[in-house]
């Protein structure tokens, strides 16, 4: 059984992420008893993650972080990371 809380964790701990994405038009979150979990999508032993990311971050590096975080926790599973938005500081 995948444990999507652990994967949550595990994605929200990666240095190059800012937040896990909703998604656009089409929701993308696991649906608990009684709560949801945003960002994170299971199914037939895959896991879909929608990240933004921070500026400045090389993008395949970012999503090999988020992809061997999410591996650690949840062995044997393949792994889709979506980089939904880039986090960019706009200065005053």
């Amino acid at each position: 059984m995948i444990d999507v809380d652990a994967i949550a964790t595990a994605v929200d701990a990666c240095p190059s992420v800012v937040r896990r994405a909703t998604g656009r038009g089409v929701e993308v979150a696991s649906y608990l008893p009684g709560r949801r979990v945003e960002g994170i999508r299971t199914g037939d032993g895959r896991v879909e993650v929608h990240v933004e990311v921070r500026y400045g971050v090389p993008l395949p590096l970012a999503a090999d972080e988020i992809r061997a975080a999410v591996v650690a926790c949840t062995p044997g599973v393949d792994v889709d990371v979506v980089i939904a938005e880039l986090d960019v500081e706009v200065s005053p």
